[in-house]
């Protein structure tokens, strides 16, 4: 994959944003919650969920957008309709190790990695996050569920390596992360959750109704 390039000497230090997906195809997208309320809606929930958060943060001019797909080859999708945002490949391996790839290979600058499954997320939680990772070395937008929905990494003088070890989608995600980085400065934005279960989808329902819909 190769390296993003900026649109001008002026944006080589510029903020970046990833929005890391999977394809919202029915049964790649959501399984776990697919099996508590059906494939069928919850793929469509998910279709809603990526549509609104591409369409809410993709076009802000605080920052520079891209959409991490996968799988790979999905990124030419006709789905991936944001004009703005380039496409990007995650790559092989578990979701520590793809987001490290996606750290590395971005342009300088601050980067912060957020999902796509979050129905509640908003431009003003990424540019709080931004202005926290001003004077920290990474920041981190906790779970309910003891994991995370936003990283953000400096990135100067160096790349951090922050997931080695992480136990991904369990009660420890967040902790294992932040052990990673200790004796680095950690910065916390706001608790947001994503819906990765039947209560949670009833919990944030109302939310979920006011999700942007996929362009047809």
């Amino acid at each position: 994959m190769a390296r993003l390039q900026s649109r001008n000497r002026g944006t080589a230090y510029a903020p970046r944003l990833v929005i890391v997906a999977k394809s919202p195809v029915l049964g790649l997208a959501k399984r776990r919650l697919g099996r508590e309320i059906g494939a069928t809606r919850a793929t469509q929930f998910y279709r809603n969920c990526l549509s609104h958060t591409v369409l809410r943060l993709a076009l802000d001019p605080r920052w520079q957008t891209a959409l991490a797909v996968t799988p790979d080859g999905d990124v030419v999708q006709r789905f991936w309709h944001s004009p703005t945002a380039p496409r990007l490949q995650q790559g092989n391996g578990d979701l520590g190790k793809r987001m490290q790839r996606l750290f590395k290979r971005l342009p300088p600058g601050p980067a912060i990695i957020v999902g796509s499954d979050i129905p509640a997320i908003s431009a003003s939680h990424v540019m709080r996050a931004f202005r926290l990772l001003g004077s920290a070395d990474a920041v981190l937008g906790p779970a309910p569920d003891g994991g995370y929905w936003l990283i953000g990494l400096k990135r100067t003088p160096k790349i951090l390596t922050a997931f080695a070890g992480v136990r991904w989608s369990g009660p420890n995600t967040l902790a294992d992360t932040v052990a990673n980085l200790k004796g680095k400065r950690i910065a916390y934005s706001v608790t947001l959750s994503d819906v990765d279960t039947a209560e949670a989808y009833r919990n944030g329902r109302a939310s979920a109704e006011r999700l942007i819909p996929p362009r047809s």
